[in-house]
């Protein structure tokens, strides 16, 4: 199916590994000039050289610690002056933190401000370059399996959905078409640490219907089509990519 990306320019953070290198690999593949930023500028120059070797556009790199003061403010102002106008912005930075029911304050601040406000922050910083174009898609990344306990990065993330929905209704009229994306168990460095193998399998077995945990190529071809023009009437939605698992609230 052609997806009609070709010449599209897009944002993407937390692009250095996981779901968000899947995304900026497959976006590059399909004709995008990616912005890729994330705090590790090793990762990112070699995520560069892997896309130029499959035949990709060659994306633009930022390393930038997205959780710093004025962060988003300074990503905006990057893409825009070097990709002199921006058509998608993908946030997926963020990090699963698992929290006892007495958090400590320095947990809950970390967690809303880098699943939260940052994501926040830089779609505002981009709304009037979109409003004024009268086009552009947004795509957040939501959270799914830690819903049965406490973590602050899937309460920041509620609050993603909940944001999101809100400003699709809003910003409909501009054109601008806002959605989540929601993973479930997804093969990650951030899944991992919770999962041996044997217990991977134990668990898929018993909960996930297709049998295992997802590649984040599963995520990047949904998230690829969701900012694809072939997506333009699909807006305030939550697309989950979760092998039938079926955890989620939202």
């Amino acid at each position: 199916m052609e997806l009609h990306l070709t010449g599209k320019t897009a944002i993407v953070t937390g692009a250095s590994k996981g779901i968000g290198r899947a995304i900026v690999k497959e976006l590059a593949l399909e004709g995008v000039q990616v912005l890729a930023t994330a705090r590790n500028a090793q990762s990112l120059q070699a995520l560069q050289q892997e896309i130029i070797a499959a035949g990709g556009v060659a994306p633009l790199l930022l390393a930038q610690d997205i959780t710093a003061p004025g962060a988003p403010q300074q990503i905006a102002q990057y893409a825009l002056v070097h990709l002199s106008q921006v058509d998608i912005l993908v946030n997926n930075a963020g990090r699963s933190q698992p929290l006892d029911v007495v958090g400590n304050e320095a947990d809950w601040d970390a967690s809303m401000t880098l699943d939260f406000d940052r994501p926040r922050q830089l779609t505002q910083a981009l709304l009037p370059h979109f409003m004024e174009r009268r086009q552009g898609v947004i795509l957040n990344l939501t959270s799914t399996y830690e819903l049965r306990s406490l973590n602050g990065s899937a309460i920041a993330k509620a609050g993603i959905a909940a944001w999101s929905k809100g400003l699709a209704g809003q910003l409909g009229p501009y054109g601008i078409r806002v959605n989540c994306l929601q993973p479930g168990l997804i093969d990650t460095d951030n899944i991992r640490r919770y999962f041996n193998a044997e217990e991977r399998r134990q668990f898929a077995t018993q909960e996930i219907p297709l049998g295992d945990f997802g590649e984040p190529e599963d995520m990047a071809n949904m998230a690829v089509f969701l900012v694809s023009p072939r997506a333009r009437y699909i807006t305030g939605t939550v697309a989950v990519v979760d092998g039938g698992m079926r955890r989620y609230a939202f």
